[in-house]
């Protein structure tokens, strides 16, 4: 009986999962009998923009849902919580049976289910670098001599060579941004944006998840990402060089949300569009937790409404993401994947030099384009919520230092689109036109903008010789690193580097480059390139040159299985008629597929060591007796995992069964010596061991029911606990049992794990 309850609980606890409401995208066929009026409908700021771009007013993609689908939907959900007009689609709450009817319903053209969580793009580089990413607050030191001139730019603005702007007047005014994310608490009265509070630059606020207009509030993320792009410090010093522009303020994430996001994300653009917005700046993404790796390649829903906001004439500026440091996920996320979005990485905070900073995102995306587009500092200086300044560390403070530079660079070519400001954008850039998978274009430049752009003079020379080619320096130029890559058929690196030169040069063999390739070099601002004519082995791709250089060779990371290794130790629970403990130590394998939902299998070793004391029924000779039975078992398990990544957290349901490949019982009878008379003859301590090897009193098989809940630290460990519930006999034969013969071990086990991420 209990372990039919114990079945029927396990299972109703999976039914559960499946049974619970999801959240789905529901796609219509159509958008009949809808009227739509763009100049009652746009901003004024709108209307020019589209006109600027050449995008069409009437367009499908701007009419209104058909209400009365939208209604039909409706009393099938739980909640419709967001639309898209530009999709033709709305997000809805429901069960899987309710969303087997919407699906049959003549006006939906597909229905699709909404996975895992997003994350803003901050929060993993706030886990795996606690130190870079604090979020104390510091005081930033009074000047001492009032006379000093004021330096008004913050280093992360200086790396852009933002001075170019200010000399000119240049602080985006004119342009319309719009900032999406998780909330902007105490923007309204942080002395950070004092001025644009004076000069009513935050035009409108929208709460998509709440349905108001009051966003200041929720995540502190917000706050910190709009001082990157208007911000000014205490010393009077700007944290983003946009101070002139205008905002729009809508919050689209909530924490923690697993499923809506992305339709706010959606819609989020489309109120931007609607209200005049030019720039978007997006410090979010979903990537890891909710798609496949191969998702990456720009047809997500969201990356389809960054796009269609690109083509109405929006330049959207996005994070990398932070999964850099991430050995199972060498791509970007989404929807910075998008061909239109201009993607920005993150670098290390140098003035001189480049250093890819740890967290941030690699390319290429998964049909292997190139991004990230550009970089800029991923860690800034940034408008504490709680009151005054402090740094903070991630790609979600890259991108808007870059949204920043935009609104003042398209200021100054204002008749430009949106797709030819992001071209110009990476032509700007320091590296240009070398570029790689880790630091895109390289850093924006302002003097490309005002004129001050100085040609770069010739810092190296490609000499080709019989067996490869030579990268010649005539002079070492101090703190420049070298940028070299190979590139494949169309565009696609093969490899990328980026090491210090020698003065003797740099010799790179045919061999190793590969038959049918280009090299690229760039060097102190000056790039060069030359075919190679190499034998075509492709010899690792360079990867022994780079070692020896000390350089490093990036490529894409494929997804695949993900592999752990994990340990588990833990007790029986206690046993009203079992007088003894089970003490078990196990290690093994794990092999997980999946986004949040992961399937997964296993495979281990397990010791199992059970001790139990008590006396024998009519024994006429025991007094009492001790059991020791230890087993070896090859245990393997069949589980699923469902990711809270928002908390870092796994829960696992699986079953478990294993062959006990060595199983040895030891005997110890406390013997009481006695007469025919029943007179004790000898002390009770007189002791008798048996030694049973390979018994066949324990049972061959084990199989049962467990489940686990474990805490994720820096996608290196899961540590945490887990029970188990054994559903076979461990002892089949009455001659070793204690006390009464149904008498068994606990089946109830808990204990501790720790699971190793490779």
């Amino acid at each position: 009986m209990r372990k039919n309850f114990l079945i029927a609980v396990f299972f109703l606890l999976t039914s559960t999962i499946t049974a619970q409401n999801k959240c789905f995208w529901v796609f219509f066929t159509d958008k009949n009998d809808t009227q739509f009026d763009p100049y009652s409908y746009f901003d004024a700021k709108a209307i020019a923009r589209y006109q600027q771009c050449g995008a069409d007013l009437y367009d499908i993609s701007n009419y209104p849902l058909n209400d009365s689908y939208v209604n039909s939907v409706s009393a099938y959900s739980t909640e419709v919580f967001g639309e898209s007009r530009w999709l033709n689609a709305v997000g809805v709450e429901t069960t899987d049976d309710n969303a087997a009817l919407i699906a049959q319903l003549p006006f939906v053209a597909r229905i699709q289910e909404i996975v895992s969580n997003g994350t803003v793009a901050s929060l993993q580089a706030e886990r795996n670098n606690p130190e870079s990413s604090n979020v104390d607050c510091f005081v930033v030191p009074s000047r001492i001599d009032d006379d000093e001139p004021v330096d008004i730019l913050t280093d992360q603005l200086k790396r852009f060579g933002g001075q170019h702007f200010i000399d000119k007047g240049i602080d985006g005014k004119g342009l319309r941004i719009c900032v999406m994310d998780g909330g902007f608490p105490k923007v309204n009265t942080h002395p950070a944006f004092q001025h644009l509070r004076d000069n009513n630059q935050i035009l409108m606020t929208y709460n998509f998840p709440n349905k108001r207009e009051d966003v200041y509030g929720w995540s502190t993320h917000g706050t910190m990402v709009l001082s990157c792009i208007a911000g000014i410090n205490k010393e009077g010093q700007k944290m983003g060089l946009a101070t002139g522009a205008e905002f729009l303020l809508a919050r689209t994430e909530i924490d923690p949300e697993p499923f809506k996001e992305e339709v706010w994300w959606a819609q989020g653009a489309e109120w931007a569009d609607k209200n005049g917005a030019d720039i978007i700046n997006s410090s979010l993404g979903y990537g890891k937790d909710r798609h496949w790796t191969r998702d990456m390649d720009g047809t997500s829903y969201v990356a389809k409404a960054a796009n269609k906001a690109a083509e109405k004439g929006i330049l959207i500026c996005n994070s990398a993401g932070n999964e850099g440091s991430d050995k199972r996920w060498m791509t970007i996320i989404t929807p910075a994947d998008a061909k239109n979005v201009l993607t920005v990485g993150g670098i290390e905070n140098e003035l001189d030099n480049y250093q890819h900073i740890d967290f941030s995102s690699y390319g290429p995306t998964a049909d292997k384009r190139l991004k990230p587009n550009v970089v800029a500092f991923g860690n800034a200086e940034v408008a504490k919520p709680g009151g005054g300044y402090t740094y903070a560390s991630g790609t979600s403070f890259s991108s808007p230092l870059t949204a920043g530079f935009c609104a003042c660079a398209w200021q100054t070519k204002r008749n430009l689109t949106a797709l030819q400001m992001k071209a110009e954008i990476e032509k700007s850039a320091d590296l240009y036109p070398y570029y790689d998978y880790a630091y895109g274009y390289g850093v924006p430049q302002a003097a490309y903008f005002t004129g001050d752009l100085k040609p770069a003079e010739r810092s190296f020379d490609l000499v080709q010789e019989k067996d490869g080619v030579k990268i010649a320096f005539p002079k070492l130029i101090e703190g420049q690193s070298v940028f070299i890559n190979v590139e494949g058929d169309g565009g696609v690196l093969e490899g990328y580097y980026k090491v210090w030169p020698d003065s003797a040069g740099i010799k790179l063999l045919n061999r190793d480059l590969g038959k049918g390739k280009k090299l690229n070099v760039s060097y102190n601002g000056f790039y060069d390139s030359c075919p190679v004519s190499g034998s075509g082995e492709d010899i690792n791709l360079l990867t022994n040159w780079a070692n020896s250089q000390n350089g490093t060779f990036k490529k894409v990371k494929e997804e695949g299985w993900q592999k752990t290794t994990y340990f588990q130790y833990d007790y029986n629970l206690p046993n009203a008629t079992w007088n003894g403990f089970n003490r078990h130590f196990a290690f093994g394998r794990r092999w997980m597929y999946g986004k949040s939902y992961k399937i997964g299998m296993g495979l281990g070793l397990d010791w199992n060591r059970f001790v139990a004391k008590g006396q024998i029924p009519d024994a006429m000779e025991v007094a009492n007796r001790e059991t020791i039975m230890r087993q070896m078992q090859l245990r393997g398990e069949l589980l699923q995992r469902v990711v809270i990544r928002l908390w870092g957290i796994n829960w696992d349901l699986g079953v478990y069964g294993g062959i006990n490949a060595l199983r040895r019982v030891k005997i110890v009878d406390n013997m009481k010596w006695q007469d025919a008379e029943g007179n004790l003859t000898k002390p009770y301590n007189s002791k008798v061991t048996s030694y049973y090897n390979y018994c066949r009193a324990m049972n061959l098989f084990e199989y049962g029911a467990t489940t686990r809940i474990s805490y994720s630290i820096a996608n290196l460990l899961n540590v945490g606990v887990y029970g188990s519930y054994r559903l076979s006999p461990v002892i089949t034969k009455e001659d070793f049992l204690i006390g009464s013969p149904n008498n068994q071990p606990s089946p109830w086990s808990v204990g501790i794990e720790i699971e190793i991420v490779p």
